[in-house]
């Protein structure tokens, strides 16, 4: 089958309404988010119904599709809830819900007749044949298992219908287990990571212990043990041009439970390869090293061009950037009022990162606090100071230092 070309959609996670506003003024196309229950990510904020209206709401003032992730593989006392918040993201207009399991499937069709349906990443579609059944289903979108290759993606997309959306992993974290299909976190902590839960046992460090002598550990390796589960995070942002070639109805960034200003960057960097890759013309340099000042872990291309490997040195994130304030508004001659995110002082050398042009790097000057009196060092977290800009930054523009140590960031689980 023939497919016409239609400039694919960049879809960014929104695990909050605070990373929602992120996302979408930093050049989402679409988000997906969750309301309190039936999503993958029940460790993020996420959105109550009031919230998840609102959302859809403001999301649709800009223009920018939502949709809502209901792909656990719930459990019958779970299901006794989902009628109901289906007939409400129904009555929301929400303009799709990601599913996973089929009896769910079949519920959004019968309480959700509205809304589209996307079969999610965790059903690991990989081949033609799902695809088209879960089409000849009513499903509107499938979201291909991160071990496809391109040229596998290329062949399905040559195989079924014109009208089936094709959405694939662009950027973010990766799971050892196939498509995140993984048991291991409910067998050792009792956190189901179907349903939301997952402690990421995948990330940490193991030992060998010999049954003839229990309590006497020993190390897989020489010096710092080994993470034997833990991947690689995914990142394809010079590699757009393939993914699109490739049939890619819409780029996908990994991360509700990442910061706002970490969808904020992805988003930003994405949004700006995607247009370049549409229109023919390299992508400037200073939006592809945006990609390495977010904390990750070691980059692959994911299973796009091959395996992509195992971080089996440790689990913790690459970090060379704090996040040290939020622009909270900003008028035509720079003057901002900021909230404090990490410390900073007069003379620091910093960065913009804003929605409406390049990153601009400057060195801090004068600093005052809430009373107008000099600071020489912000302390105190999300105090409110004023601050002279290089240039006009609207709300939601971040100031970021670099590190003086090259030092890992956070441990496993946590992100800037």
């Amino acid at each position: 089958m023939s497919t016409p070309f239609r400039k694919p959609e960049l879809l960014s996670p929104a695990g909050d309404p605070e990373k929602l506003t992120a996302a979408v003024v930093y050049g989402a196309d679409a988000v997906y988010l969750a309301g309190t229950a039936f999503g993958m990510r029940a460790g993020t904020g996420n959105f109550t119904c009031p919230e998840l209206e609102a959302a859809i709401r403001y999301a649709h003032s800009r223009n920018v599709r939502v949709y809502v992730t209901c792909n656990t593989v719930p459990t019958d006392t779970d299901l006794v809830t989902l009628p109901a918040f289906l007939e409400q993201i129904d009555s929301f207009g929400a303009d799709g819900l990601i599913v996973t399991d089929l009896g769910v499937f079949n519920l959004c069709r019968k309480y959700a007749p509205h809304t589209e349906i996307h079969i999610s990443t965790q059903a690991g579609v990989m081949n033609s044949a799902a695809a088209n059944a879960f089409y000849d289903l009513g499903a509107k979108r499938v979201v291909l298992a991160r071990e496809m290759t391109i040229r596998a993606i290329a062949e399905l997309r040559s195989r079924v219908p014109d009208d089936l959306e094709i959405e694939a992993f662009c950027h973010g974290a990766m799971c050892v287990s196939f498509s995140g299909r993984c048991t291991l976190s409910d067998y050792l902590t009792g956190r189901d990571p179907n349903r939301g839960m997952c402690a990421q046992p995948c990330r940490w460090k193991y030992h060998l212990m010999a049954e003839q002598n229990p309590g006497e550990f020993f190390e897989i390796s020489e010096e710092n043990g080994t993470f034997i589960l833990n991947s690689k995070d995914m990142c394809m942002i010079d590699h757009v041009g393939d993914m699109i070639s490739a049939g890619v109805s819409s780029l996908k960034i990994e991360g509700r439970t990442k910061s706002a200003y970490y969808v904020a960057s992805s988003t930003a960097a994405y949004r700006h390869a995607l247009d370049c890759a549409v229109a023919g013309i390299p992508l400037p340099e200073i939006w592809r090293d945006e990609v390495n000042k977010l904390s990750h872990r070691p980059y692959s291309t994911g299973f796009y061009y091959g395996q992509p490997g195992q971080s089996a040195g440790d689990s913790s994130y690459l970090s060379l950037y704090d996040v040290v304030a939020m622009v909270e508004s900003c008028d035509s001659f720079g003057n901002a009022y900021l909230t404090q995110r990490n410390g900073f002082r007069p003379g620091d050398a910093l960065e913009l990162l804003r929605p409406d042009g390049d990153p601009v790097l400057f060195t801090a000057g004068r600093i005052l606090d809430a009373s107008g009196f000099p600071v020489e060092i912000t302390r105190h977290p999300k105090m409110d100071l004023f601050m002279k800009l290089p240039v006009p930054a609207p709300k939601y523009s971040f100031l970021r230092k670099l590190r003086t140590e090259n030092t890992p960031g956070r441990k496993a689980g946590r992100s800037v």
